[in-house]
């Protein structure tokens, strides 16, 4: 399950960065793994002393209510946890002059090694960013003599770096040539295009800390020559895990690389997923009866024991919501947060809001370990993952045909 948690807290960081505030009113606190709260307590007086000068009575306002809300919060912690703390707070509102202060507090899945105060129109998440790095990188290098590709697989995804073309000619010579003399030049030309490839492919993988080995294709044995030569980097030729046979370079060779290499790299991320999706989406196409999708659909199932595998995007955007019409009409509803907007008072015909929402995928994955449903996260860096979105972000591989 450390996958599923490392995706809900990825989405986390995705919410608190997308906040903007309307004046410098986010409040960033940023606690070390086992520093005195006490301390940190005290600072936060002394900064609700200094905001007391803030000349706008309305910023003034807002951070007062976000430091009372740290201050409160850090009373619930007799030590700072394990690995630290990190706490946001700021007025959310997108209406000018409303207040809506809200908090995150927030225990990393590393050690916090950074103490900060901030108050800024944006919250400071680049610490916890780097927590959620992508760490399961593989260079990929696709070429022949006429052209190469350099690109790396993060995780689902795969980059195009770099585009290279050669002017070695063809094998056919040109009219007046020695056979000899042609095929030194060819060659010449050769050496000088892999060298080229080395060097620029080198200086994209090098410094990739995260870089877990280079996987190299292509239709030719020119991907033979330029692996066993001294074209690359050594610390990134060390690093070859596999060399492997492509119809194509260009893109479509970086991913024809990718699939053939699902032995090499079995453990990988992207090859895990494409399995389980083929599995979905190979029942949804036989209509075998074993494919469930859409919330209340997966739901049903997923209550009544009968789901192998859970499929969730890390789209998926179901809250539970208190929802209210200008006519006083009121309702709480499971919605999709991005058709928001399509729900309708009962009363007035009048388009509901949003007031209050409650994420419910902790829910969903507690209800799936209940009932012995593993749970799989699935991205949208793939045509097929998008499907999985458009399909609702939710799904499942049944354990048998539903009546």
């Amino acid at each position: 399950m450390q996958d599923i948690k490392r995706k809900r807290f990825q989405a986390l960081i995705r919410e608190i960065e997308s906040i903007r505030g309307r004046h410098t009113e986010l409040v960033s606190v940023y606690i070390p793994s086992g520093f005195n709260l006490a301390k940190v307590a005290e600072q936060i007086r002394q900064e609700q002393s200094t905001a007391q000068n803030i000349k706008s009575k309305t910023v003034r306002k807002n951070v007062l209510a976000s430091l009372e809300k740290i201050s409160q919060h850090l009373k619930l912690y007799r030590q700072t946890p394990k690995n630290g703390l990190v706490i946001f707070s700021g007025n959310i509102s997108e209406k000018e002059g409303a207040a809506d202060i809200k908090l995150w507090a927030i225990e990393p899945p590393e050690p916090i090694k950074t103490r900060m105060y901030r108050c800024d129109q944006v919250f400071v998440i680049e610490p916890l960013k780097d927590m959620v790095r992508e760490r399961e990188i593989y260079g990929l290098i696709v070429l022949d003599k006429s052209e190469a590709d350099i690109g790396v697989l993060k995780g689902k995804k795969i980059e195009k770096l770099k585009h290279l073309e050669s002017i070695v000619p063809g094998k056919t010579k040109a009219g007046g040539w020695s056979a000899n003399r042609y095929a030194r030049i060819r060659e010449g030309l050769l050496e000088d295009f892999l060298k080229k490839v080395g060097e620029i492919a080198s200086a994209q993988l090098k410094d990739l800390r995260d870089l877990k080995g280079v996987l190299i294709g292509g239709p030719g044995p020119i991907k033979e020559q330029f692996s066993e030569g001294d074209y690359l980097n050594y610390e990134v030729k060390k690093k070859i895990i596999g060399v492997v046979n492509t119809s194509y370079t260009g893109e479509p060779g970086l991913n024809e690389t990718v699939e053939r290499s699902e032995e090499i790299i079995s453990q990988a991320s992207v090859i895990k997923e494409k399995q389980i999706l083929d599995r979905f989406f190979g029942e949804f196409a036989k209509d075998s009866g074993l494919a469930v999708y859409g919330f209340n659909e997966v739901m049903d199932a997923l209550k009544s024991g009968n789901v192998d595998t859970l499929l969730v995007s890390d789209a998926f955007d179901f809250v539970t919501a208190n929802l209210r019409c200008k006519c006083g009409y009121a309702a709480e509803k499971t919605i999709s947060r991005s058709h928001a907007k399509d729900e309708i008072c009962e009363k007035c015909g009048g388009r509901l809001e949003i007031e209050t929402e409650k994420e419910i995928i902790d829910d969903i994955i507690k209800l799936a370990e209940n009932m012995g449903t593993s749970v799989e996260m699935i991205s949208t860096d793939t045509p097929r993952g998008e499907q999985l979105k458009e399909l609702g972000g939710i799904a499942g591989i049944l354990r048998y045909k539903s009546e």
